[in-house]
């Protein structure tokens, strides 16, 4: 990242020296300096001041990053957002919550494995908060397997029953494909018939796709990620640091106060 920076702000330095003796021979006569001899000028301008790379790399980074929150911002700010109201995704805990909590997921990944019992957690401690579960199937052709018939599955259980399914296919070790979520679906009860037949309409490719653009226009790349507020958690971090962005929510809305 930081040796990209320097690139970019040397390029920068470059054409903005590059362009001072146009400006200069539009406001006065002067020698005209071919591009060995600009190229050379350059060069010994940075050598005699290598900081103002650092400079402009730091400035450049700071620009990013404020570039990046504006982008975040624009999407956790609207609360119309299919971020937190979608048809393809799930919604548990308390739907009319306070307090929204969105979490991506990959059935396959190991460390939302490491995170269920941390969200359980704060569904069973905090009647008041609003859980909503987006499955992003990253990680193998199983996890779009399992992804589908949790989409398949959504369309005949409640939110509840879906909670169930989610605890039990989530729980299980190893590798999750077709034939796990199958047999988690059938533990909890489901109509196998209908499940099979909803698996075969269309829809969970929109739902897929519509999930990917909202990780994009976010910066996720991985799983389990969290979004409470406009602040969003990488990596499973433990029920405290969820739960503290939670309550800060609550005192100041903001996710740190």
């Amino acid at each position: 990242m930081a040796s990209s920076s320097l690139r970019l702000a040397a390029a920068s330095l470059a054409l903005g020296l590059l362009a001072a003796p146009a400006f200069a021979q539009q406001a006065a006569p002067a020698k005209a300096f071919t591009r060995a001899e600009i190229e050379a000028i350059i060069r010994e301008y940075i050598v005699k001041n290598p900081e103002i790379l650092q400079e402009a790399a730091v400035e450049l980074e700071r620009r990013q990053a404020e570039a990046q929150a504006a982008s975040i911002r624009q999407v956790t700010a609207d609360p119309k957002s299919p971020l937190y109201n979608s048809p393809h995704h799930m919604v548990v805990g308390n739907p009319n919550g306070d307090v929204t909590l969105v979490e991506f997921f990959d059935y396959n990944c190991g460390f939302c494995k490491r995170g269920l019992n941390d969200i359980k957690q704060l569904v069973e401690t905090d009647k008041n908060l609003r859980v909503v579960l987006k499955d992003l199937p990253i990680l193998s052709e199983g996890s779009k397997e399992a992804a589908a018939i949790a989409f398949a599955l959504k369309k005949q259980v409640s939110a509840e029953a879906y909670w169930k399914f989610h605890l039990a296919l989530m729980g299980q070790q190893g590798r999750i494909g077709k034939a796990e979520a199958l047999g988690v679906a059938k533990d909890i009860g489901a109509d196998m018939k209908r499940l099979e037949a909803d698996l075969a309409k269309p829809g969970f490719e929109e739902a897929v796709g519509e999930t990917k653009q909202i990780a994009e226009a976010l910066g996720i790349n991985g799983t389990p990620s969290y979004v409470v507020a406009e602040d969003i958690v990488v990596g499973a971090r433990g029920y405290e640091a969820l739960a503290t962005r939670i309550a800060n929510f609550r005192k100041c809305k903001k996710a740190e106060c």
